[in-house]
């Protein structure tokens, strides 16, 4: 018992001294505590995880003495460009592949009331994922939850075009005519999904870090990134592998 008190005092002092946060969940589809349980939405299920990485790590993960010289990474707020590039290559290294073979973008970035979602939005993210297909750490790149007109400028806009659109099956029970004909003519794939708006609140984030650590303080934790992965087996369908990515940054009190 004191030597299990010990672990979690130290990994306290461990997230206390840390100034970034990143998390992985590993393979869920391993996960017995997720077979049990069945999340109602992906929100719920990105929760479960978080806790459950967290309280396995701090009962079972002694935090190493020098903290300083593996837990620091500085991104400007607001930069698209050096945060997808970051999230990518942290996906490859986690899952120990050189390429991956499509990324869906799921813009969630904050607008003004009355303001919607445009290409200028667009913009800075999908150039650093142009990038990133040239260089060949991406194969395939796709978006989500774009209507027609928008699809459509950042087609006619982009140099490395969209292979794919996410359509959320809450705001559709059948996919518009018009994006249907688009994406027909330029060989675009439609795909659904049932995510909520906002992934993640900051609020929830808070909780399943609390829940997790069993640490109060945890409120100065702010969410920077989420990514979701499934490593599926070719023309089976099977999903081999699928988890969560998560990043965070030390805030204020």
């Amino acid at each position: 018992m004191d030597h299990q008190n010990n672990m979690e005092n130290e990994a306290k002092m461990f997230l206390s001294q840390a100034k970034t946060l990143r998390l992985h969940t590993g393979n869920i589809v391993n996960r017995s505590r997720l077979k049990k349980k069945c999340p109602c939405s992906p929100s719920e299920e990105l929760q479960d995880c978080i806790q459950a990485a967290l309280s396995d790590w701090k009962a079972a993960t002694k935090p190493p003495s020098n903290v300083r010289t593996h837990l620091h990474f500085s991104c400007p707020a607001g930069s698209q460009r050096l945060l997808n590039h970051f999230c990518i290559c942290s996906a490859c290294q986690t899952l120990a592949v050189s390429q991956l073979d499509s990324v869906i973008i799921a813009p969630t970035w904050p607008l003004a009331e009355g303001e919607n979602q445009s290409l200028a939005h667009l913009q800075p993210a999908w150039e650093e994922l142009e990038s990133l297909v040239r260089s060949q750490r991406i194969a395939a790149i796709g978006t989500s939850d774009l209507d027609k007109d928008l699809l459509e400028e950042l087609y006619n806009w982009a140099q490395v075009k969209p292979s794919s659109n996410q359509v959320n099956l809450a705001s559709c029970c059948v996919m518009p005519p018009d994006l249907t004909a688009f994406a027909k003519e330029f060989d675009i794939q439609l795909l659904t999904h049932n995510d909520p708006k906002e992934l993640m609140s900051a609020a929830t984030f808070q909780e399943a870090v609390q829940e997790g650590t069993q640490d109060l303080s945890a409120a100065i934790w702010r969410l920077e990134w989420v990514l979701r992965y499934s490593i599926i087996v070719k023309s089976r369908g099977i999903i081999k592998a699928k988890g969560y990515l998560v990043s965070a940054g030390k805030g204020s009190q």
